[in-house]
């Protein structure tokens, strides 16, 4: 009778460092909504519906986005570590919240893109202030290009004549919430508060004059008076939009597999970046962005993509405990 073989799989040590990694994943409100399960061979993904934005995200689709850039953050991560992932995406119809389950193989020799794209979750962040515009974006998004591809996913650099109208776009999306007290409160609760380990803090938010400059940010609560980067008299940074093909949830996920890349890549390069959500929060918005776009699919999320100057401190941003978002059995 011959030895069954065990595969390989990554210790504890190694899958809580790469889930710590993955959870810098960007998340709507740093709401974080993920939950993952580490059985001993396999790493499960779960949406955690406790912390869906009611109002905001009734749908859950931006929660799932979400979700989708901890996934592919959580195996750039193994990659870095020589361990290639497969992933199988909704694994089980009757638990919706199931959104992925990974095995693993070793990897001896990751690629370099790899390497480089995980070298800057670290340094990534959210830049909500005006940025200078991006050099050599080309060359970045054929790269992107190639990374998105696998995803079913459309990366669209909008041509600079689109910027008013998606300016207009982003403050129509504004308005209509202007006066939805729910939807108001909700943002007040993720937004400006400090010492929590979710949620955005005041340092992460920019002010009404930083915000006006840059024209389609969000108008989260203002952190006060500030008039950061004031040599930039308007928000220099290209604007590109991720589509997807259908609007349904293994779209979503891959659209946030897709966005991270994105980020990862843009960060590599040594450009900023901030995902803007609000603009798609909304069906009308989505469709009139598509427009823009000028191809058929369904808009998931903006992204501004730029160059902040190089002296700046950028605290990270909290991320809750590894025992709160981490089961190993």
């Amino acid at each position: 009778m011959t030895e069954q073989t065990v595969p390989p799989i990554p210790d504890h040590p190694t899958v809580r460092a790469a889930i710590r990694l993955g959870c810098r994943a960007p998340s709507v409100h740093n709401t974080q909504p993920w939950r993952w399960v580490f059985d001993g061979t396999a790493l499960e993904l779960w949406r955690d519906p406790t912390r869906v934005l009611t109002e905001a995200d009734p749908t859950g689709r931006q929660a799932v986005i979400s979700c989708g850039a901890a996934l592919h953050h959580v195996r750039t991560a193994f990659a870095a570590a020589h361990w290639h992932t497969e992933v199988t995406r909704l694994p089980d119809p009757d638990r919706p919240d199931l959104l992925a389950r990974i095995g693993f193989a070793p990897w001896p020799d990751p690629p370099i893109g790899e390497l480089r794209r995980a070298e800057a979750i670290d340094r990534r962040y959210t830049d909500r202030l005006p940025m200078a515009a991006p050099i050599g974006l080309p060359s970045v998004m054929s790269t992107v290009g190639g990374l998105v591809a696998p995803h079913d996913l459309d990366v669209d650099v909008l041509p600079e004549d689109a910027r008013p109208r998606l300016t207009t776009a982003s403050e129509q999306a504004d308005a209509l919430r202007t006066y939805d007290m729910q939807y108001q409160a909700e943002l007040r609760w993720w937004a400006g508060h400090s010492e929590k380990s979710d949620g955005i803090p005041p340092t992460a938010l920019a002010s009404e004059s930083e915000r006006a400059r840059v024209g389609v940010a969000r108008a989260f609560p203002a952190p006060g008076r500030s008039a950061r980067r004031g040599e930039l008299d308007d928000d220099h940074a290209r604007l590109a939009v991720l589509s997807t093909g259908a609007e349904a949830t293994l779209d979503w996920l891959r659209a946030g597999e897709a966005l991270s890349a994105v980020l990862l890549e843009c960060t590599a390069s040594g450009l900023s970046t901030c995902a803007l959500t609000h603009i798609t929060e909304l069906p009308a918005n989505r469709r009139q962005l598509a427009g823009l776009a000028g191809r058929p699919g369904a808009p998931q999320v903006v992204i501004r993509i730029g160059i902040a100057p190089g002296d700046e401190q950028h605290p990270p941003t909290p991320r809750r405990p590894l025992t709160e978002v981490l089961t190993e059995k």
